[in-house]
């Protein structure tokens, strides 16, 4: 085989697309939460405010889950074209999506058991300073989303197919759709506690608080489930989606004397797949030649061939 043969062989499994930016968007957040942070715990400390103190604590556990997310970007940069992850490093988002999914559910989960505590033990609310803290905790979350908003986020972990060319899926990065459900599940909470601070201090509303304590956990689970089911289907090596398995089969069959009989086709990261498949076919055919057959399907990245030269008559096997 010549040189120039085997270098087309061989090819890098770095899938990651848009990770670079979706890493320096997330370090801003991050920086940006982080400088809120002190500011908040400083000021609850000098002025004895509860409201700001205990938003600022809470500033610190949303830094810290912002943190996991920017450390699969530095695990995927690191060791990307490494031989010690067989297909790429594009899975280290995922595992982190998932992470954030159960540490996302955590939260949720505590919001609803103490606002129903809540209901049985009220607490004195101190109106003024916990509404001027929920505003500010509101604007940074906004700048937080904006900063994080791409392509990527607005798809909301769905895949929609052009009737035009049902092969290209839009999908999104987990890792930082995972950053970006945390900022707006923390936007979500401030508007509702807002909305609860100003009816309890103008019209006397205080049971509002913890309902919207509720609303709100139970909005952020809804999220925390999608992206926990997302995330754990890739990482389980999950592909539901039965066009791509056609396209495939159909490329491959293009020709008449060739019989898929044996597909697997798995994800590699949000964004790409990898497919083993094995053909039957009467004629002298390479890999190169079905390879070709497959490159319009942008979402493959990586395939294996392995072909079967039948002598009968008949060709036939045990489909996939």
């Amino acid at each position: 085989m010549h040189v120039d043969a085997i270098k087309q062989l061989r090819h890098e499994h770095d899938f990651e697309g848009n990770a670079h930016n979706n890493e320096k968007r997330t370090l801003k957040v991050i920086v940006l939460t982080g400088i809120t942070m002190c500011a908040e715990i400083i000021a609850g400390v000098f002025t004895g405010s509860m409201a700001l103190l205990a938003d600022g604590m809470h500033m610190g556990t949303h830094a810290f889950a912002l943190g996991i997310t920017y450390f699969a970007y530095v695990m995927a940069r690191k060791f990307s074209g490494s031989t010690k992850f067989g297909f790429g490093t594009g899975k280290f988002g995922i595992l982190s999506g998932y992470t954030s999914a159960l540490f996302l559910g955590g939260t949720a989960l505590y919001m609803i058991v103490e606002s129903f505590g809540r209901f049985f033990k009220p607490v004195p609310i101190a109106f003024d300073e916990a509404i001027i803290v929920a505003i500010v905790g509101l604007a940074v979350n906004v700048l937080s989303i904006w900063m994080l908003r791409s392509k990527e986020t607005n798809h909301h972990g769905h895949s929609h197919h052009d009737d035009n060319d049902h092969h290209r899926s839009h999908h999104h990065d987990h890792n930082i759709r995972a950053a970006y459900l945390h900022v707006l599940a923390d936007a979500l909470t401030s508007v509702l506690a807002i909305v609860a601070l100003v009816s309890g201090k103008f019209f006397g509303w205080a049971f509002l608080d913890p309902a919207m304590g509720i609303v709100g956990g139970v909005m952020i689970a809804i999220w925390a489930w999608g992206l926990l089911q997302s995330s754990a289907f890739i990482l389980l090596d999950g592909n539901g989606d039965k066009n791509i398995r056609d396209a495939v089969v159909t490329a491959i069959e293009s020709d008449g004397d060739s019989l898929v009989c044996d597909l697997h086709i798995w994800p590699l990261n949000s964004n790409a797949l990898a497919a083993a498949v094995t053909v039957v076919t009467k004629e002298k055919r390479n890999p190169p030649e079905y390879r070709s057959r497959l490159l319009h399907i942008t979402q493959l990245k990586h395939s294996t061939i392995e072909i079967h030269h039948c002598t009968n008559q008949l060709c036939a096997c045990n489909q996939y």
